[in-house]
C-alpha cells in the first residue's frame, strides 16, 4: 500500500474514533465519503467504490464501538434496558440495509448518502428540544424504530447514531446517556450489516485485490487500529464538554461532504 494512502486511512481513524465516541455519530458519516475519496484516486471500479466503502465503514465502526462502549459504561452512562429492547430489530434491519445497498448502481448509493447527511447535519444544527412529557414508546414502537435504525445504517455504513441519539433526546433522553447507548448499538447493526456485505459481496464479480466481500481489508485494518484508540478519548471528552460549538462545526463538515457524494452521483 501507498504510503500516502496510509497515512490517510491512519489520520481518518484517528479523528472518526474520537467524532464517534464524543458524540456517538461520526463514524460511517465521515468514513464513507473519505474512503470513497481516497479509493477513487487508486481508480477503483466507479461501479463498485461506493459500495465498499460503505462496507468497510461497517466493519471500522464493528471495532470503534466495542472501544467506545467500554469507555461509556465505565461512566454508568448506557441504558442496558433500551439496547435489550432496539437490539432484535437492528440486528434484523441490519441485514436487510446492505441486501438493499447491494441492488442499487453506486451513483444512486452515493446520491442516496449525500442526501442523508444533509438531513443528519440539518437535525444537528436545528438542536429541537422535546416536549417535557415525551417518553420512549412502548415496546412495539422500539422494534419498529429499530428496524429503520438497522436498514438504514446497513444502507449507508453508520452506526445509527445519526438517527438513534436525535430520536432518544427527542424521547427526553439525557443527551450523554444517548450518546453512550448508542454506542452500544453501534455494535449489532456493525456486526450483522458486516457480515451481510461480505455475503453479499462474494457473490459480486470483478472485486479488487483486498477484498472481502464488499469489505477492502487493507482501510479495515489502518481505520480501526487509529480509531479504536481515539474512541475513548471522545467518550471521555463527551462527558466533560458542552459540545453545542462542535456540533456546529461537524454539520458544516457534513454539508461538505455531502457535496462530494451528491456530486460523485450526478457526474
Amino acid at each position: 500500500m501507498e504510503i500516502l494512502l496510509a497515512a490517510g486511512l491512519l489520520a481518518l481513524g484517528t479523528f472518526t474514533g474520537f467524532s464517534a465516541g464524543l458524540l456517538g455519530v461520526g463514524g460511517g458519516m465521515l468514513t464513507v465519503p473519505f474512503i470513497t475519496m481516497l479509493l477513487s484516486a487508486r481508480h477503483f471500479p466507479e461501479t463498485l467504490v461506493v459500495h465498499v466503502a460503505i462496507a468497510t465503514s461497517l466493519g471500522i465502526i464493528f471495532f470503534t464501538s466495542m472501544s467506545s462502549l467500554r469507555a461509556h459504561h465505565k461512566h454508568g452512562a448506557v441504558l442496558w434496558p433500551v439496547v435489550r429492547k432496539f437490539a432484535p430489530g437492528i440486528l434484523i434491519g441490519s441485514w436487510i440495509g446492505p441486501w438493499i445497498g447491494a441492488q442499487l448502481p453506486s451513483a444512486a448509493l452515493a446520491l442516496f448518502f449525500g442526501l442523508f447527511i444533509s438531513f443528519s447535519a440539518t437535525q444537528m444544527l436545528l438542536d429541537r428540544k422535546p416536549k417535557p412529557t415525551r417518553e420512549l414508546p412502548a415496546l412495539p414502537g422500539m422494534v419498529a424504530v429499530s428496524l429503520v435504525i438497522g436498514a438504514l445504517s446497513g444502507l449507508v455504513g453508520a452506526g445509527g447514531g445519526f438517527i438513534s441519539v436525535p430520536f432518544m433526546t427527542w424521547c427526553n433522553v439525557r443527551i450523554h446517556n444517548a450518546v453512550a447507548t448508542s454506542a452500544a448499538l453501534g455494535f449489532p447493526i456493525a456486526l450483522a450489516a458486516t457480515l451481510s456485505n461480505i455475503y453479499f459481496g462474494l457473490q459480486e464479480p470483478g472485486l479488487p485485490d483486498g477484498t472481502l466481500g464488499f469489505l477492502y481489508l487493507p482501510a479495515l485494518g489502518l481505520v480501526s487500529a487509529a480509531a479504536v484508540l481515539t474512541a475513548p478519548l471522545g467518550a471521555r471528552v463527551a462527558h466533560s464538554l458542552d459540545v453545542k460549538s462542535l456540533k456546529l462545526v461537524y454539520a458544516l463538515m457534513l454539508y461538505g461532504l455531502a457535496a462530494y457524494m451528491l456530486y460523485k452521483g450526478l457526474r
